[in-house]
């Protein structure tokens, strides 16, 4: 896998340029995340799909790149869009690429999978000013911040290659964290995020002291507990966790293998 972007300067807009030395990279240089086929081809301009496919498993991605770091939050299009893409389940997986504009070297490329979307990760912006050309039009952030570390599936990291298949592993962990019911998504995977923050051996009183923070995200739901309880049934069951008995329980992950 080769790191650097190549400039063939056919646009003089560096936007344009950055759009086409990108995509070419992808084409050159990236496997499909799903099923490890060594290439993917780029989707036709100005058509309303995704912007490459894998020719083996026909799975569709979309591609973000930018020069500077991504941040908690990604602009995106669309908030009606996304939000219906994701309650329908037909969102693409996506590519955030970050790369050196003095050295168009990639320096992070994180792959997303679709089912790591949920309602709660997609904010509303502020409707178009009467003045705008799109008037009234809303769009939406992706706060990357909110996905749990095992949907951020690093494939460069601070300029360093993750092996294939590291990443196809962690692919196929984080498919079973897949739930056809959007609703099932948001707890577990919130529950998951807590469940990040805290050690190795960890209590269920330890959970509980998520409460408050999990009210703020379900204020309809008034047995947050017993949620808790129920979500982690649930990663025990897919092999995340493992219950020790009398309230404890062990993470089967280790934290390095998310933190890259």
């Amino acid at each position: 896998m080769n790191l650097y972007l190549i400039d063939n300067n056919i646009y003089s807009s560096r936007s344009q340029r950055a759009r086409v030395m990108s995509e070419t990279w992808i084409e050159k240089n990236m496997y499909c995340p799903r099923c490890g086929n060594t290439f993917l081809l780029k989707q036709k301009n100005n058509t309303p799909v995704s912007d490459f496919i894998c020719p083996n498993c026909k799975n569709e991605y979309e591609l973000k790149s930018r020069s500077r770091a991504f941040g908690s939050k990604i602009v995106d299009g669309s908030y009606e869009k996304m939000i219906e893409k994701i309650n329908a389940n037909n969102n693409f997986d996506f590519f955030f690429m970050h790369y050196s504009m003095q050295t168009n070297k990639i320096l992070d490329f994180t792959f997303i999978p679709n089912h790591f979307f949920t309602p709660e990760i997609i904010e509303k912006r502020k409707p178009l000013s009467k003045a705008a050309k799109r008037a009234g039009w809303v769009g939406c952030n992706i706060l990357f911040s909110e996905i749990p570390l095992q949907g951020q599936i690093s494939v460069i990291s601070n300029g360093m290659i993750t092996p294939k298949n590291t990443v196809l592993k962690k692919v196929e962990n984080g498919n079973l964290l897949h739930f056809q019911n959007v609703a099932d998504r948001g707890w577990i995977f919130e529950v998951l995020k807590c469940v990040n923050m805290v050690g190795q051996i960890f209590t269920l009183e330890e959970m509980y002291l998520f409460e408050t923070k999990l009210t703020l995200k379900f204020p309809q739901n008034r047995t947050i507990k017993a949620k808790i309880r129920q979500q982690l049934q649930i990663l025990r069951d897919k092999g995340f966790i493992q219950f020790l008995g009398n309230g404890k329980y062990k993470k089967l992950f280790n934290d390095k293998e998310y933190f890259l």
